[in-house]
């Protein structure tokens, strides 16, 4: 049994200093079932904490506060990890954003290689944003900062 890892790896960290999406998996209050959604306003604040944030519009809101245990999937270099923890409110209303946002921060628990055995990633995946490249710069921006602060 391998030792039970507790805090991101300087690489990981690393990687959540800039742009990615991860997987956010809850449980759904409604049904009680396992859901997940791509998020990408996510970042390391520390190598035991996660901040990222979601618009209040989005069931994952409720979803966090009722069901704090939450899984992060990250598609890393050369495999999946799948990162636990607890999240807990920030900001319930992120200041400088155009829209309503709650910030959640989340104390990680276990950080997990979640890749089946004997596999490797080719590579990452990547995604492209479809709508104004400006708007969603200047989003994007109003987000991070806005995160920082918090």
């Amino acid at each position: 049994m391998s030792e039970l890892v507790t805090q991101l790896s300087e690489p990981l960290f690393n990687a959540f200093q800039s742009e990615m999406f991860v997987l956010l998996s809850t449980v759904d209050v409604e049904t009680g079932g396992p859901t997940s959604s791509a998020i990408s306003w996510i970042y390391a604040l520390n190598p035991s904490t996660l901040r990222f944030a979601v618009d209040h519009r989005s069931r994952l809101v409720n979803n966090v506060k009722t069901h704090p245990r939450i899984t992060v999937t990250v598609f890393g270099t050369e495999t999946i990890y799948a990162i636990n923890g607890v999240a807990d409110v920030a900001q319930d209303l992120l200041e400088g954003v155009p829209f309503k946002m709650c910030c959640f921060d989340m104390k990680i628990d276990a950080v997990r290689n979640a890749l089946f055995y004997g596999a490797q990633l080719a590579s990452t995946p990547t995604y492209s944003k479809v709508y104004d490249q400006r708007a969603m710069e200047k989003l994007d921006n109003q987000v991070f900062a806005a995160m920082k602060k918090a």
